[in-house]
């Protein structure tokens, strides 16, 4: 057996520890990922999810405190308030604001939303009309188009990123590991049954790429598209059928551990 194949081997096993310990339900008490699970209604986890996942930059209390709000501004009914909202209740929104995130990209979000699900059939379908065998990257793409179908500001457009334009879109990533890795340790969702865990990408951001980097898993020194296409070709030699699980050894290294 030569070298790099132990080596291999002993990081394989690392990992593994690592994502069984943190791929569990005390995860959920410091993350956002908490806020979707107030939900059981479908629509209501993807969207509670999506609009967490928009926000999710910044101090991670922050994040939750003001997806928390965002909740019970929809009157903790957000699939109900997308597709039943009035025009006064979208000026309910007019004040809220998360960092660059505000009011009038807040009112386009639902608005689109509603769009999505009249005319397009949902989130879910859209990803799953233009998911690749390996990747969903073009998918989220295709998704940004269809999300801005809408008259809007231009300024709202840069609160979804396009990996077609070279962002390594983790918060986005971050949304769909939630929605279509199973549910089995209470942390992510499967909600998604259209999709499979080894079409999805890792949420590269400051605290995974550097990981990522100590590792062996990533020599790119920047957190962008191709960084992510890189990380994913080594993850999933690891485990292609479920490669994103080692986001959570990867995070939990580096947020909690100090890696």
């Amino acid at each position: 057996m030569s070298e790099s194949t132990i080596l291999k081997a002993e990081l394989h096993e690392f990992l593994e520890l690592k994502v069984a310990e943190y791929n569990m339900p005390s995860f959920l008490t410091s993350d956002p990922i908490q806020i979707p699970h107030k939900f059981t209604l479908k629509q209501d986890i993807e969207i509670s999810g999506f609009l967490t996942a928009t926000i999710a930059w910044g101090n991670r209390k922050s994040i939750i405190n003001n997806a928390t709000l965002l909740m019970e501004l929809m009157d903790m009914a957000p699939y109900q308030f997308v597709m039943d909202h009035s025009h006064k209740d979208l000026r309910s929104l007019e004040a809220y604001v998360h960092r660059t995130f505000n009011g009038s990209d807040l009112q386009y979000f639902i608005l689109a939303l509603k769009h999505l699900y009249t005319v397009h059939g949902g989130m879910e379908a859209i990803f799953s009309k233009y998911a690749q065998k390996s990747t969903l990257q073009p998918a989220i793409t295709k998704f940004k188009e269809y999300f801005f179908e809408l008259p809007h500001k231009q300024r709202t457009t840069k609160h979804i990123s396009d990996p077609g334009k070279g962002s390594a879109a983790k918060r986005i990533n971050m949304f769909l590991r939630w929605m279509v890795r199973d549910a089995s340790t209470g942390v992510d969702f499967g909600i998604w049954k259209s999709l499979s865990p080894s079409q999805l990408s890792c949420p590269l951001d400051v605290h995974s790429g550097n990981v990522a980097r100590k590792l062996g898993l990533l020599t790119r020194k920047q957190n962008d598209a191709k960084a992510v296409a890189e990380l994913d070709a080594n993850l999933r030699l690891l485990d292609p059928k479920d490669p994103v699980k080692y986001d959570f050894a990867l995070f939990g290294l580096g947020v909690f551990e100090k890696f």
